[in-house]
């Protein structure tokens, strides 16, 4: 096979694999517009509509490093098919569900997928890429993870609006369908370093999130002394102690624990979870905001969320520039900062508020964001050796998305209590607190750094 020829079909296997990365990174914001026209059309509570995006982060959380060993186990591209496979399934199933149970399934099958399309694409487009190249074809797909990131609230609404929530769903099958064919034939098989899987970490995790997320769900319907939320309470603590048990005897674990022994790595572990956990319950206020108080339709909540993200996609690489230049401590504080000042701005909405005061709160939360997103992941990456980066990353994201499943769920709580106002106020205060513990580690690793250079 020519040169050229062998060129063009690696450009087209990243485009195939580019089109289903950005297919997950869309269904993290392009389902929160739809929520309201769920609800209404399966006549749904709002603590049922939350598990929608509940039950998607959820699985992310505990199989994003269960995918990534799996990958190196059984080769790369071999997950990276089934997942497409999945996804396409679970988007077919979503997009026909008659109720909220099958919804919230084929959702469920949507996080596993999305697992496996997030930890495979990256390492299959460095290892199919020479190093003079690789550079750029990173830079494309996670160009267009950012897009579908950006452009998910703007076509969520207007999909909506002109097609119906189903379509949100449906469009995934011919999407993912043509990124199928896109790869199939120009992937190459690729492996990273095998170790045996640790399914007893992996099953212990997988059943304590379930466990911790139903008790604070349903805890105010059940009552929050009752056995059923300390049966389930209690579950999910003994499960999460298993885990930890379990992932500090077994050779190759699941999560490494001993990260969390390095301050560094705690600190930007805290920035992911706390970032996740502000975007997924703001994305889920905002909506139920902008179609109950304000009476705005789905194509106008699209557009309305826009600034959030595009701004995001704006800021993200100028921000991932300076850290090169100041490090990431000023723009991790830059960016809590500015995401509290956007909770409180968005606490005071009313039907009355002036629609360029919503715009300047959404953009506030857009530049938090991205000052957040790339700084986070380089600063958890910073402070370990290169050996030990891919466990990084996997406890980071694991960290975030973590935090996307209890933001949502826990706000959802205060907002079904004590309204909209006052949830947003607890991520106000979210912000503040990670960014008091944020400072207070620059200033002490400042301390500490200062005898030692003036020994």
């Amino acid at each position: 096979m020519s040169p050229v020829s062998t060129d063009r079909r690696r450009w087209l296997a990243l485009a195939g694999i580019a089109i289903a990365s950005f297919l997950g990174c869309i269904d993290f914001t392009i389902v929160n517009t739809a929520i309201p026209a769920i609800q209404r059309s399966l006549s749904a509570e709002v603590e049922q509509a939350q598990w929608i995006v509940t039950v998607f982060v959820m699985a992310l959380s505990a199989c994003m490093v269960a995918a990534g060993r799996l990958a190196d186990l059984l080769g790369r591209r071999r997950l990276l098919y089934a997942g497409m496979l999945v996804f396409g399934a679970a988007s077919l199933g979503a997009g026909l569900a008659q109720s909220m149970a099958a919804l919230v399934a084929w959702r469920l099958l949507q996080g596993v997928a999305c697992a496996a399309l997030y930890t495979t694409s990256a390492a299959i487009v460095a290892h199919m890429f020479a190093h003079s190249e690789r550079g750029r074809a990173l830079g494309l797909l996670f160009a267009a993870n950012g897009l579908g990131l950006a452009i998910g609230p703007v076509a969520g609404g207007l999909l909506v609006a002109s097609v119906g929530w189903r379509s949100v769903f449906l469009l995934n099958v011919p999407l993912i369908a043509a990124a199928f064919a896109l790869c199939l034939g120009r992937v190459p098989e690729s492996r990273g370093e095998r170790a045996r899987f640790d399914m007893a970490g992996f099953v212990l995790l997988a059943a304590a999130l379930p466990c911790m997320l139903l008790a604070i769900a349903h805890g105010s319907a059940w009552g929050w002394t009752s056995g059923a939320t300390l049966g389930a309470a209690g579950a999910g603590l003994a499960l999460l102690l298993g885990f930890v048990l379990v992932e500090r005897r077994v050779a190759a674990p699941l999560l490494q624990l001993s990260l969390f022994a390095n301050g560094r790595f705690v600190l930007a572990g805290l920035a992911n979870f706390s970032l996740a956990f502000f975007y997924c319950a703001a994305f889920f206020l905002l909506p139920w905001y902008l179609s109950s108080v304000r009476g705005q339709d789905s194509g106008a909540i699209g557009w309305l969320l826009l600034p959030v993200t595009a701004v995001m996609a704006l800021v993200s690489p100028l921000a991932g520039r300076a850290a090169d230049r100041v490090g990431t401590a000023p723009l991790l504080a830059g960016g809590f900062a500015f995401l509290a000042l956007s909770a409180a701005m968005q606490a005071g909405f009313t039907v009355e508020t002036n629609r360029a005061w919503i715009i300047a709160a959404l953009a506030a939360m857009g530049i938090g964001w991205g000052c957040i997103l790339g700084p986070a992941t380089v600063a958890a990456l910073a402070c370990v050796p290169p050996h030990l980066s891919g466990v990084a990353m996997g406890a980071s994201w694991t960290l975030h998305n973590l935090g996307a499943a209890l933001g949502l769920t826990i706000a959802t709580v205060v907002f079904q209590q004590t309204g909209f106002g006052a949830a947003l106020w607890l991520l106000c205060g979210l912000s503040l607190l990670t960014l008091s513990l944020l400072l207070a580690g620059w200033w002490q690793a400042r301390a500490a750094a200062a005898p030692a250079a003036g020994r």
